[in-house]
């Protein structure tokens, strides 16, 4: 009795300017609500709640401005208030395509109707008088708090319907949109205030009604748009909705328990709710800047709220913006591609190794992964091959746990490295184009049907591209061996002069035999023709076409000793070999390759610093090292132009040694390694097939017939 007689005097009319405004604001809202039940092209069932969210917010402005002692009865409404708008979101929502709402925004709105039930449990129970006094501090806090969550709820499901309206449609319900942020922002801002400081804003809370008339205009131009909206589901609206309400419950349940511990009064109590304070802000910025629980809280969001895992629109504009527009990402194809697909499964970098010509695999580019190329390793052919076949992504964490069932065996040095998670096969029409290498992400999972298809999707894409650059790479490549020989004309003309300079010294024969001044001109004149014509041949026979090789047992102590005599009386040449050891390799082809590398050493040294040559034997290859501290190489010439056709350093050079030393290396199922750095020299490493293995079957013959160079 004694409440309700204290409401009853709550309940006396108090008019001031703040309360006209109030009851006009009350009024309007009434008005607008009739004017939407009876008009409009929308359902009527979105007619009558809108009409409802409407009556109710003229309702609450019109009381709590009248009667602003009445705070009970005035928080009832408010909760009526926000219980209808959440209705008409809601109903909005499931008109427009509700089926194709993830869950993760239903569930916003189940939470935030359980508070908001909540609240008015609190508020009734209030009313009734069963909140002892004792409890009323501990209720309060909790009000308070559930306030709070409510107003961010509501202010996060706002946003996210505003997010998922399409342009033309966010011009119809924008404004309505933005009258609701006004008014929970408001309301979030005064929650705030009283966790924050402890006391209630009073005026504040007093300006509310009055403030409301604020928003009429807002609703009657929402209420004006036409029809024409459409959702689309975007998840990242899903994951920032669902992050902003985790930080929204987790902030007030903090604030919550500080609450708890300072009730429990004394100078702990307060010390208690500062600690519990501190530590929770500490754990949720640890959290929020953590990659690897932003991974965690990804996945876990796209496996129990989507259908599926992927949004396949988004991932695929990605792609094509990341390969297709090189100034976005500031990088080559090779680095682009490889981004594109680590971008995929969110892992941190990623290599790509291209197969040679005998489809064995060697590191060619790294995105954000360095500590890769350090490993100097390959990929036999023999698992390029079964790549090739099966096209199969490979899971390195699963291979780990049983090698012994795979169909190949993988190369040790990956199966050892944690880091390495992921390959995935480039294959574009049944030709091996080349392999991605995926780091770890921050958050490692198992992959599903969903991550091998659009891996392999995507990797067959990737490889087209490849294909394509390297048929342009080709064609250009082909352009310049036509420039090439163009250069031959030359040769040609000079030719041409010698052997018409020989004509008419034979015809002059006949006439001026006797004479000795003839004779010794002709002499003379033979000498300068035959030294010309043995240079030309000499230039010619380096560049020689249609030789097959013919490997055979072959000593390299006498081809490198070949190599000395002829290079020694130009420049020292050392050499360290103590052993007999034998390649099987065709000896033209040696002695072309490492007459190029040692003629290159010295033109890389200064005069006087020798040149090394030394001879090991590893398993069952043989490596022959070139060795200068002549002036270096970067490791961007090296990758890009320094076994590229006519790509020279030298002036008047035409940029195919190199080119036609590897493809020589190549055709002897050998290859070329090359470590260097700027001022301090260069190691030219060839290996070649021991003669032993290739004796006893281990070395395969090649099948096609290749070529030295052109």
């Amino acid at each position: 009795m004694a409440r309700g007689r204290a409401m009853i005097a709550a309940m006396q009319p108090g008019w001031d300017a703040m309360s006209l405004i109030a009851t006009l604001a009350g009024a309007l809202f009434v008005a607008l609500a009739v004017w939407s039940v009876r008009g409009g092209t929308e359902s009527l069932k979105r007619r009558l709640v809108l009409g409802a969210a409407l009556l109710a917010s003229g309702l609450w402005a019109g009381f709590a401005g009248v009667f602003p002692a009445a705070s009970a009865a005035s928080a009832i409404l408010e909760t009526l208030r926000n219980a209808s708008w959440l209705g008409y979101m809601w109903v909005v929502s499931a008109e427009l395509g509700r089926q194709n709402f993830p869950r993760a925004v239903r569930l916003i709105y189940k939470i935030v109707a359980i508070l908001i039930a909540s609240l008015a449990l609190i508020q009734l129970c209030d009313l009734a008088g069963l909140i002892t006094t004792a409890r009323a501090p501990l209720v309060q806090s909790l009000y308070v708090n559930l306030n709070l969550i409510v107003a961010a709820g509501l202010l996060v499901l706002v946003h996210n319907l505003y997010g998922i309206l399409s342009p033309a449609a966010r011009h119809g319900l924008g404004s309505a949109l933005a009258a609701l942020t006004a008014l929970w922002a408001y309301d979030l801002n005064i929650f705030a205030i009283d966790i924050v400081s402890g006391t209630r804003a009073d005026e504040l809370i007093a300006l509310r009604p009055a403030l409301s008339i604020l928003l009429i205009p807002l609703l009657v131009l929402a209420r004006r748009q036409g029809e024409g909206i459409r959702l689309t589901v975007s998840r990242r609206i899903a994951f920032q909705s669902l992050s902003l309400v985790a930080i929204g419950m987790y902030l007030a349940a903090m604030t919550l328990t500080a609450n708890v511990m300072r009730s429990l009064g004394g100078d702990y109590g307060r010390l208690a709710q500062q600690m519990v304070l501190m530590g929770a802000l500490a754990a949720l910025l640890l959290l929020v800047a953590s990659p690897g629980f932003r991974a965690w809280l990804r996945v876990k969001i796209s496996k129990h709220f989507f259908r599926h895992r992927y949004d396949y629109r988004s991932e695929w504009m990605r792609f094509t913006e990341t390969v297709g527009h090189p100034a976005a990402t500031n990088g080559s194809l090779e680095s682009r591609v490889v981004k594109a697909l680590a971008d995929i499964t969110g892992s941190p970098g990623g290599a790509l190794m291209l197969p040679d010509a005998n489809l064995t695999l060697g590191l060619e580019q790294t995105w954000h992964w360095d500590d890769f190329s350090d490993a100097h390793h390959i990929v036999p052919a023999a698992i390029a091959e079964y790549l090739q076949a099966s096209e199969r992504v490979i899971e390195f964490d699963v291979v780990r746990q049983n090698p012994a069932n795979e169909d190949v065996a993988l190369p040790g040095w990956m199966l050892a490295r944690p880091a390495i998670w992921v390959a995935v096969p480039l294959v574009h029409f049944g030709r091996l184009v080349g392999l991605v290498v995926l780091a770890r992400p921050a958050h490692a999972r198992r992959l599903d049907w969903e991550d091998f298809d659009l891996l392999k999707t995507v990797g067959g894409q990737v490889a087209s591209y490849l294909s394509e650059a390297e048929s342009q790479y080709a064609l250009s490549e082909a352009r310049r061996f036509d420039e090439f020989n163009r250069r031959f004309a030359f040769i040609m003309h000079d030719i041409k002069n010698a052997v018409s300079q020989l004509s008419l010294l034979a015809r002059n024969v006949e006439r001026h035999a006797d004479n000795p001044q003839f004779r010794q001109d002709m002499v003379e004149t033979l000498n300068i023709s035959a030294a010309r014509l043995n240079k030309l041949l000499a230039r010619l026979s380096q560049h020689h076409k249609g030789k097959e090789t013919r490997p055979v047992r072959l000593s390299l102590r006498a081809v490198v000793d070949v190599i000395v005599a002829d290079k020694h009386a130009l420049h020292p040449v050392l050499v360290g070999h103590d052993c007999a050891i034998e390649a099987f390799a065709d000896r033209d082809c040696v002695e072309q390759i490492l007459g190029h590398l040692v003629q290159n050493a010295i033109d890389a040294s200064d005069p006087g610093v020798p040149v090394r040559i030394a001879i090991r034997e590893i398993a069952q290859s043989v490596a022959i090292d070139v060795i200068d501290h002549g002036c270096g190489m970067s490791p961007e010439f090296i990758r890009d132009d320094l076994f590229k056709a006519f790509s020279s350093t030298k002036q008047g050079g035409f940029g195919i040694g190199a080119f036609e030393a590897r493809a020589l290396a190549q055709a002897m199922n050998g290859r070329i390694e090359v470590q260097s750095r700027p001022g301090q020299g260069s190691r030219f490493t060839l290996w070649l097939p021991k003669a032993d293995a290739a004796a006893a079957g281990e070395i395969a013959p090649k099948q096609d017939n290749d070529r030295t160079a052109a």
